[in-house]
Parts: structure tokens; C-alpha cells; sequence
């Protein structure tokens, strides 16, 4: 998939599990930086590519965007298993709790947020011919649906003028279905 379609793959996720798993308290700076961490997350499992939108946010991004797809040998490897999931969540742990000041920003929210943008991009990556290599370092592609040949192409026709499209159909469309707990959430920031 590319970036745009991770990035709003990754919003709706946030969305939609907000709507469906409130959380009991959030204050205005855990929701913006949640927002912009699920965003961010929904980037990371790439950053073994040099060309990563992410790696643009650094100083000299591509440069270490070279250095570090040599790490990862190849694109989808680690990033994109369920290993890396666990190794990233854990990294987050360590970092997040001592770098964010909890009186302003709830860690859990925002470690949420970020797990919850990186899952969904390993999701979005599941529907395209590549798939996942959940199990690496085994050899194992796993993808929705199993048939390859039926899958997306990344960057084509489909995904630009079908799935692109529908996430946001589906944003909307739940914003509406879920309107009531939605706005509950935005009263908690409010007060």
C-alpha cells in the first residue's frame, strides 16, 4: 500500500477503535498526540525502505534510510512480523514512559495510539501480492485473501480508485453510525 492509503487506514483504525473501546479519561495534547502517533505508526513497519515518507521528517533522513534498509536486509522482513511487533511495543514501552510527562500526556493513550497505526498498516499490507511474513525469519507469506493472484497491487488502479476511496466511505460512515460515543469522547477533552 502506499503512505497516503497507510495514513488513512491508520486514522480509521484509531477511529474505530475509540468508537468501539472509549476511553475512560483523555485530555486535548494525549488526543492530538495519539492522533499524530498512530499516524507516524502507521509509517514505521516501512522505514526499511529508504524512500519512507518518515524518513523525511529527520535530518538527513535518507541518508540513514540507506544505512537502515541494510539493517533490515530487505523490505518486509522483521518490520512487518509479528516480532517486530512485539520488539517495537516493548521499545515504545521503555521509551515512551520515561520520555512523555504524564501530566500532560496518558503513555497507555499514546502507545495505543501508535500500535494501533502500525497494526494497521500490517492489515492494509495483508490485502496486497507481497502479503506478510508474520513468522519471520521463516519464509512464510501470509495474505487476505490466500489466493495471491487476487490480491492488490500496491500503488495501482485498485487501491488508488477502490480501497483509497472506501476507507474514507467507511470513516464517514462510521463517524455518523457512531456520532453519539464519538462526541462523548470529544466532551472528556473539553472538559
Amino acid at each position: 500500500m502506499t503512505a497516503r492509503t497507510h495514513d488513512a487506514f491508520a486514522l480509521a483504525s484509531l477511529i474505530s477503535v475509540a468508537a468501539f473501546f472509549p476511553p475512560a479519561s483523555l485530555n486535548l495534547t494525549t488526543l492530538i498526540v495519539s492522533v499524530i502517533g498512530a499516524h507516524i505508526g502507521g509509517l514505521i513497519p516501512d522505514m526499511d525502505q529508504a524512500g519512507n515518507r518518515l524518513w523525511d521528517m529527520f535530518p538527513s533522513g535518507n541518508s540513514l534510510g540507506r544505512i537502515f534498509r541494510r539493517i533490515f536486509y530487505k523490505h518486509r522482513t522483521i518490520s512487518h512480523s509479528l516480532i517486530g511487533v512485539f520488539i517495537f511495543y516493548k521499545f515504545l514501552e521503555f521509551v515512551v514512559t520515561r520520555l512523555i510527562n504524564t501530566s500532560f500526556i496518558d503513555p497507555k493513550l499514546l502507545i495505543a495510539g501508535i500500535i494501533i497505526g502500525y497494526l494497521s498498516h500490517l492489515l492494509a499490507d495483508s490485502f496486497t501480492e507481497e502479503g506478510l511474513p508474520l513468522l519471520f525469519p521463516l519464509r512464510i507469506a501470509f495474505g487476505i485473501p490466500p489466493i495471491k493472484k487476487i490480491r492488490i497491487k500496491t500503488g495501482q488502479w485498485f487501491e488508488n480508485l477502490v480501497i483509497y476511496p472506501a476507507i474514507w466511505i467507511y470513516l464517514f460512515s462510521l463517524i455518523q453510525n457512531k456520532k453519539e460515543v464519538l462526541l462523548e469522547i470529544l466532551k472528556m477533552v473539553k472538559s
